[in-house]
């Protein structure tokens, strides 16, 4: 969309003047200025037509070189496009986008217009500030939320900060500032391009010698769980980077000094144990050691540590518990047999049944079993939930599925709603299928069948 600036009742001194409109925007007032852009507040000119705050991120384009040009668009293209395909409650959420005409006002001529969400301030603020201990696993679990879907959703974020970490106004925590993020292009789908760009004090050591190439430097989501592993450094040790150095160029020479085995990795004294631990794993000094934690094992282990301890359990005598296991043995090869087995029906018959829901409006108004609105099920619920760790067999929203058992902890899912929860279903797929039994996460499903608890499974190699 390309709009004209109205500048009625402006005050042509300021560079973007309070009251200056963007299609159905004006201007406030200004949040914060960076190399390439400056952010605006906004709000929308009829308060009936959007929410009554948004944030203004302008994208000059006057004066620029055409190859800088190009790049300041390639910018706002690939915010514009991780919106639409990656869009989550833990990605700041973009609105509009519009491209100012105004030759009065060469400075703003030309120039792009992200309209976003309005954040009350960043994770940075907040680490200026001080957070308690307490607040610091909601805060990076929330993190983590985020990371998992765009890692999972084929994208890096690339530039992950707590400048580009956003606290809303009601405290929940969102990514943003996803110029320099990276979709998953890579013949194995595990690296991607990006351009030799990023915040000094959070690129992994790879980084710092990464060849460039046609398309860029190699990329991939690793780099944004070591740029995790130095905030959780930060929020211990007030602010303090875990490399020394005085500028961020001394920090990224010690930075390759650990990755070259020639330093050890110093975490300051302050960082509790269990932190401790994850920054380590985090802040591994190799890609391959680094990918092994993954965001959603990051989450599992942070909502794990998080979470109430359970009630013990009464101990039963030995000959009740040789009575279980011959139950439970019993059970287990009643349920391994497939639907559509020559057993008899009274004896295939599972003990609950559960009908799929899928939380995106569109899909559930819709009986056409359109692909894009399919949902998969997973092949080992203890591993992320990635097209690699899914089974061939799709459902969709309102189909109905026979259940096995349940299963208590498993990779923590968000839904499109913001639901949340680490519960699995094994359930049972129909004749013919591939496999004779997958899973299906819970947030996928409004019922809560009155089965019994699976075994943990063995991992899927």
């Amino acid at each position: 969309m390309r709009v004209r600036g109205d500048t009625s009742g402006s005050d042509r001194t300021e560079p973007l003047p309070r009251g200056y409109r963007i299609g159905g925007w004006e201007v406030t007032e200004p949040i914060a200025s960076g190399g390439w852009a400056t952010v605006y507040a906004g709000r929308p000119v009829d308060p009936a037509k959007g929410p009554a705050e948004v944030a203004l991120k302008i994208l000059p384009t006057s004066g620029l070189a055409p190859r800088q040009a190009r790049k300041v668009a390639e910018t706002a293209r690939r915010e514009v496009e991780l919106d639409r395909r990656a869009g989550h409650p833990r990605l700041i959420h973009l609105l509009d986008s519009a491209v100012i005409s105004d030759p009065d006002r060469a400075f703003l001529d030309g120039a792009i217009v992200l309209v976003m969400e309005r954040a009350e301030r960043s994770l940075r603020d907040l680490f200026d500030a001080g957070v308690a201990e307490a607040d610091v696993a909601r805060l990076f679990a929330e993190i983590c939320e985020g990371l998992a879907h765009l890692h999972g959703s084929g994208w890096v974020h690339g530039d992950l900060k707590p400048e580009n970490i956003l606290l809303m106004a009601d405290g929940a925590l969102k990514l943003s500032d996803f110029g320099l993020a990276t979709e998953l292009t890579g013949t194995d789908g595990t690296h991607g391009y990006a351009p030799p760009m990023g915040t000094l004090d959070y690129l992994p050591p790879e980084r710092w010698q990464a060849p460039l190439g046609e398309h860029g430097v190699e990329i991939r989501p690793s780099a944004d769980i070591w740029a995790l592993g130095i905030m959780v450094h930060e929020v211990f040790a007030s602010g303090a980077s875990p490399f020394p150095g005085a500028t961020p160029v001394a920090r990224g020479a010690a930075v390759q000094e650990y990755a070259d085995g020639r330093a050890p990795l110093r975490i300051d004294g302050a960082v509790p144990p269990f932190w401790r631990a994850l920054a380590m794993d985090c802040l591994a000094p190799t890609h391959a050691d680094r990918a092994a934690h993954s965001a959603e094992s990051l989450l599992a282990r942070i909502t794990a540590r998080s979470s109430p301890p359970r009630p013990a359990r009464r101990r039963w005598g030995r000959r009740a518990a040789l009575v279980t296991v011959a139950v439970c043995a019993a059970a287990a090869t009643v349920w391994s047999h497939a639907v559509g087995g020559t057993a008899s029906a009274a004896r295939d018959e599972p003990p609950g049944r559960l009908k799929v829901f899928n939380a995106d409006d569109d899909c559930r108004d819709r009986t056409d079993r359109n692909p894009q609105c399919s949902l998969g099920l997973a092949i080992d619920p203890l591993q992320p939930y990635t097209v690699d760790n899914v089974v061939p067999t799709r459902v969709w929203h309102g189909d109905v599925l026979a259940v096995d058992c349940r299963l208590p902890q498993g990779v923590p899912i968000i839904d499109e709603s913001d639901a949340s929860s680490t519960e699995w279903y094994r359930v049972r797929l129909p004749a013919g299928s591939a496999a004779s039994s997958a899973w299906l996460p819970a947030v996928r499903t409004a019922d809560h069948p009155r089965v019994p608890d699976c075994p943990r499974p063995k991992p899927v190699r």
